[in-house]
């Protein structure tokens, strides 16, 4: 299998969010659990949001799988991957839109704990999530050309 590779780092990345999520931000939500009223309401609010964007970043990882899938079958060229490139970007655009909500708590917590660089982490976020849902969308709409022209040259012959 061609795709082998991708899906182990796909499965890889997934399991290092995964572990993130279990593991790491509860210890984050304990360790603030000591200090003012509004630290914990800032963190908690960017825990929040951070586990509501491990949604839809899950839901691409799996769509990324299913697009091996596909390629794998010699199905690539189909509407079934463009439905699951669909998927990617509404998946990314949405990560963005959840980061961009937060950038104020992230701010707040850049500010108080004067660490500039969670407010460059945040905006990376940001910007990856935009660039994958772009390059998602360009992928998208070249996939459905291409098989719009494969559509018309089976008709035409």
């Amino acid at each position: 299998m061609s795709t082998r590779f991708l899906k182990i780092v796909i499965a890889f990345i997934g399991l290092i969010v995964l572990s993130i999520s279990i593991f790491g931000l509860p210890r984050i939500a304990i360790d603030v659990a000591d200090s003012p009223r509004l630290v914990q309401l800032v963190v908690y609010s960017i825990l929040s949001g951070m586990y509501i964007s491990a949604i839809p970043f899950f839901i691409a990882l799996y769509q990324a799988v299913q697009l091996l899938r596909y390629i794998d079958r010699k199905n690539a060229f189909s509407e079934l991957s463009v439905q699951a490139l669909k998927v990617i970007k509404r998946c990314a655009l949405s990560i963005s839109f959840i980061y961009v909500g937060i950038m104020p708590a992230i701010y707040l917590f850049g500010e108080k704990d004067d660490a500039p660089g969670v407010i460059l982490i945040g905006l990376l976020i940001i910007f990856a999530s935009f660039v994958i849902a772009v390059f998602a969308l360009v992928l998208q709409k070249l996939l459905k050309s291409a098989i719009d022209m494969k559509t018309e040259n089976d008709l035409t012959v």
